[in-house]
């Protein structure tokens, strides 16, 4: 996309700001947008990250919008967030912010302003063929690739999308916000949700919904009762840590039953499948595979792709094979599928199959 009139989506870190710095050298008109998303005193969008955003803006010599998107996000990615939980299910937040909020309410307030096009701090890259499909793709840096949580997006988002930081590794970006005197250089990046920190999701649950959480029983493969626990939205596929049960070998949750609200331990054996159904499948590339494909795909973010193979099930869902078995395939996780450094598409994991 040619370079004009272009809105930043700044977060008040490193990468976001960055975004902004190269789009500005570049000569482009460039203005920034910080969403407020979540209430005051939180870790979301907090008057530190509002400020912060402001004085990079200030900086560049650009205007700065703050945008009130609060109710959007709480009916888009909490109260999802919450009922994937309380279902039994492990939710990727990011990925439904990324759909409906940054790239969905924002990007249209960049637009409404008058930008062409909107940017972010995303490591990804995209590529415009000559037939005007657009290809999303892994970023430069391997290490720091966010495509996985950008799958949902559609053809239209991703032909007004811009990822200025997807051709730099990470520390290339801190150097260049050093260089040019931005002070968020050295910002420390958080490692949590940006709504709560990690091991903190069971108490904002228990606050919201009360009446929803309910005890159950903890067992084995074969029914066995080995404890107690307080509510299945305290536990994940393949948790090892804080499940409350002694044994003599390690243990992982290798079920979660919604219905009589159990959780089920086994050996990490147990949890190891080949196949996998996925559904709201997003065919991110704009091609829908004619029949089976081989892909590389991952179902966890932190996870190198393994070789596998994708079918489309109709428009919007997926069988997915693994050449070989894999680690706690999770129902409310994402499934991508690459050819190459393209994100061919995505989905979300419905459930693993035997």
């Amino acid at each position: 996309m040619a370079c004009t009139h272009v809105g930043v989506a700044m977060s008040g870190g490193v990468d976001s700001s960055v975004a902004a710095l190269l789009l500005k050298e570049q000569g482009c008109e460039v203005f920034g947008l910080t969403a407020k998303t979540w209430p005051e005193g939180s870790r979301c969008c907090s008057d530190e990250d509002v400020r912060s955003a402001r004085r990079v803006c200030d900086a560049l010599g650009i205007p700065h919008y703050v945008v009130d998107l609060s109710e959007p996000f709480e009916r888009h990615v909490v109260a999802y967030f919450e009922e994937e939980y309380l279902s039994g299910r492990t939710p990727s937040p990011c990925a439904r912010c990324n759909r409906h909020i940054k790239f969905g309410e924002l990007m249209q307030r960049a637009l409404a302003i008058g930008a062409d096009a909107m940017a972010t701090g995303h490591y990804a890259r995209t590529e415009r063929t000559t037939g005007g499909r657009i290809r999303l793709m892994r970023s430069a840096d391997r290490g720091k690739d966010q495509t996985y949580f950008l799958f949902d997006l559609s053809q239209e988002q991703l032909a007004r999308s811009v990822f200025p930081v997807g051709d730099m590794a990470k520390q290339e970006v801190i150097g260049h916000a050093r260089k040019a005197g931005l002070p968020v250089h050295d910002r420390p990046e958080s490692q949590d949700l940006c709504f709560v920190a990690e091991g903190e999701h069971a108490a904002l649950i228990e606050k919201r919904s009360p009446g929803r959480v309910a005890p159950g029983d903890i067992s084995d493969p074969a029914g066995r009762l080995l404890g107690r626990h307080g509510g299945i939205h305290r536990f994940t596929l393949g948790q090892r840590r804080g499940l409350g049960v002694a044994a003599m070998a390690p243990l992982y949750v290798a079920a979660l039953d919604r219905a009589t609200a159990t959780v089920v331990l086994g050996p990490r054996e147990s949890l190891m499948r080949r196949e996998a159904v996925v559904s709201g499948v997003r065919w991110t590339s704009g091609r829908v595979p004619s029949g089976s494909e081989r892909c590389e795909a991952k179902v966890r973010y932190r996870q190198d792709a393994a070789a596998a193979e994708v079918k489309p099930l109709g428009t919007d869902a997926a069988e997915l094979r693994f050449d070989e078995p894999q680690f706690a395939i999770t129902p409310g996780q994402i499934a991508a599928f690459y050819t190459g450094d393209e994100l061919l598409g995505g989905g979300w994991i419905e459930k693993a199959v035997e």
